[in-house]
């Protein structure tokens, strides 16, 4: 049985209701004439801090403070570690982010601005879990999983219950995979009151670690990743994260960084969203008007909206117009 329970995450939305942001479905037409489906978007880019981590963050956090824990650590590539850093603040303990030598500097810029102290390790997400894990155990900060963690986890898993209750007769929800903590945490949601509700995962194809694993039918680590979409780039999903994902996730799909450069582009100009590389994943699945999602009432998870202006106008600037 899952170390994640149904139960967790209705703990967990009583837990950070009226804290986190009840972010909205938007519909758009155009879009979704599109894609051929009745499309909405869960615009988790609306979320406070930027993106849905504030959920599991938030959650774990509690959890430190109700224990009476004095701070949290953990590792990131910046949107759990700006999450962490603002539930930290929010509860006035102290927070440790370590994040890789190339992490988006708005994405730090967020975590500082919340009081936390921000180190610079690496490249990859190991590295940064690593070091957080040596940090905790030298001063007795509470580690906090990016999201091999049924506490965080369960906080990611509200999204699926906000949706089932914003749009009762969904069909499909398509999701972003990077480590798994999202996906696992909807899918829990959504299967233990919908089974019938299909549940998709996007990575994309130069970070393919929860498609080769069902492939080869094993919890794969990647040598590396490669993508514009820093959020999805995790190695491999996590043990907690990887049973959930085969046992209730339906489909794995892959989407390269060129759909996914036009489907930012898309929200930008069709829907006046910004959106993350990562969180666009979706839509570039979706607009491939694939059967699984064609003529169905599918909702889309926009996870984030971080990305600063530099990198912004260098994936605009790599984009013809006629893509729009």
């Amino acid at each position: 049985m899952s170390a994640l329970q149904l139960s967790a995450i209705d703990e967990a939305y009583e837990r950070i209701h009226g804290i986190v942001h009840l972010t909205p479905l938007v519909a758009n037409r155009s879009l979704a004439d599109m894609a051929d489906c009745d499309l909405v978007l869960k615009a988790e880019n609306l979320q406070r801090t930027g993106s849905f981590k504030i959920r599991g963050a938030f959650n774990k956090t509690a959890l430190v403070h109700e224990s009476a824990g004095t701070g949290v650590v953990t590792g990131s590539s910046g949107n759990h570690g700006a999450a962490v850093a603002w539930a930290a603040h929010y509860f006035h303990l102290k927070s440790h982010i370590v994040v890789p030598e190339n992490a988006s500097p708005q994405k730090v810029e967020a975590a500082k601005s919340y009081g936390a102290e921000v180190e610079f390790l690496g490249t990859t997400s190991q590295e940064r879990i690593d070091r957080a894990r040596d940090i905790s155990r030298a001063t007795g900060l509470s580690f906090i999983a990016p999201f091999n963690d049924p506490d965080v986890m369960a906080g990611q898993g509200t999204i699926g219950l906000e949706i089932l209750r914003q749009l009762p007769e969904v069909e499909v929800i398509v999701v972003p995979v990077g480590g798994g903590g999202l996906i696992s945490g909807i899918a829990t949601a959504v299967k233990g009151k919908r089974p019938d509700v299909r549940v998709i995962g996007v990575e994309p194809v130069g970070a393919p670690k929860a498609y080769q694993s069902r492939q080869r039918g094993r919890l794969v680590v990647l040598e590396s990743t490669n993508t514009i979409a820093d959020g999805l780039k995790t190695l491999s999903l996590g043990e907690e994260t990887y049973p959930i994902v085969e046992r209730l996730v339906d489909d794995i799909v892959l989407v390269d960084d060129d759909e996914i450069r036009r489907a930012m582009l898309l929200l930008l100009s069709r829907q006046k969203m910004l959106a993350e590389p990562s969180g666009a994943a979706t839509l570039a699945y979706v607009l491939r008007k694939p059967e699984r999602v064609r003529h169905h009432k599918t909702v889309a998870v926009i996870s984030g909206g971080n990305i600063d202006p530099t990198t912004l106008c260098q994936l605009l600037k790599s984009s013809s117009a006629d893509e729009l």
